[in-house]
């Protein structure tokens, strides 16, 4: 085979989604409802369940599933992230707002970052990257978005998936630390 053909089937190659999915996952920053910022990269080599939130919605029962996911598994490895939002308009008005609901009503010891867009042209750089690389993009609040230890989604679920369903926890277990 000539060389400008092995180089063109090589870049082919290198093109493929196979090979673009090889590529390690970009890590993100969020501002942390604490203040400071919150660096998806100091959890390279964990699963990170990624869920969208909103204090005044029908699923915000849903924390307490998430807490206890993350009381369940987080000596093994994962770590839930809460990511608040407005973008379905049942979000408090403030990060403080938010911060003393989620204390008061849940004991929330996640971390969460302050209020961001999921949604449109405005959404965070992490929820744009989902949708550009998995399709998915949160059409409610309590959307979840499952990583590996890599970085990459590896699952989502919408709003009707509790977060301790059959279907999110046996996409965890795999992900987890022996122990």
């Amino acid at each position: 085979m000539p060389l400008r053909l092995r180089l063109a089937a090589l870049a082919v190659a290198l093109l493929s989604p196979a090979a673009l999915a090889a590529e390690p996952a970009p890590s993100f920053t969020f501002p942390a409802i604490e203040g400071g910022t919150i660096d998806t990269a100091q959890w390279r080599g964990r699963p990170v369940l990624v869920v969208n939130t909103a204090s005044m919605c029908g699923f915000t029962p849903q924390y307490d599933g998430l807490q206890d996911l993350q009381d369940r598994y987080g000596a093994r490895g994962l770590v839930v992230l809460a990511v608040p939002s407005d973008d379905f308009r049942q979000e408090l008005d403030t990060a403080k707002e938010v911060k003393e609901f989620c204390a008061l009503n849940f004991d929330l010891s996640l971390p969460m970052t302050d209020i961001e867009h999921v949604r449109g042209s405005a959404a965070h750089p992490f929820y744009r990257w989902v949708r550009e690389t998995s399709g998915f993009a949160p059409g409610w609040n309590f959307n979840k978005v499952l990583l590996d230890g890599e970085g990459q989604v590896v699952g989502h679920w919408g709003a009707t998936t509790e977060p301790e369903a059959p279907e999110i926890t046996q996409a965890i277990e795999p992900l987890l630390t022996k122990g």
